[in-house]
């Protein structure tokens, strides 16, 4: 069982969500929206979004202009 993370292999777990991804990957970016094959998830439903088995899965930063 297993995931891709930004083209890296990473360990699935049943109910893993985007939050719970974070926290195992101990990333401390800000992240608007993360994909997950072909989906875009915003922020507010990291907590609620459950990762598939075999997914891909792309973390896009915010990004800050001037």
């Amino acid at each position: 069982m297993m995931i891709r993370v930004n083209g890296k292999k990473h360990p699935w777990y049943e109910g893993m969500t985007i939050k719970d991804l974070l926290k195992d990957i101990n990333d401390s970016h800000l992240y608007a929206v993360v994909r997950i094959n072909d989906k875009h998830v915003s922020r507010p439903n990291f907590e609620k979004i459950i990762i598939p088995d075999n997914s891909e899965v792309f973390l896009i930063p915010m990004i800050a202009g001037g």
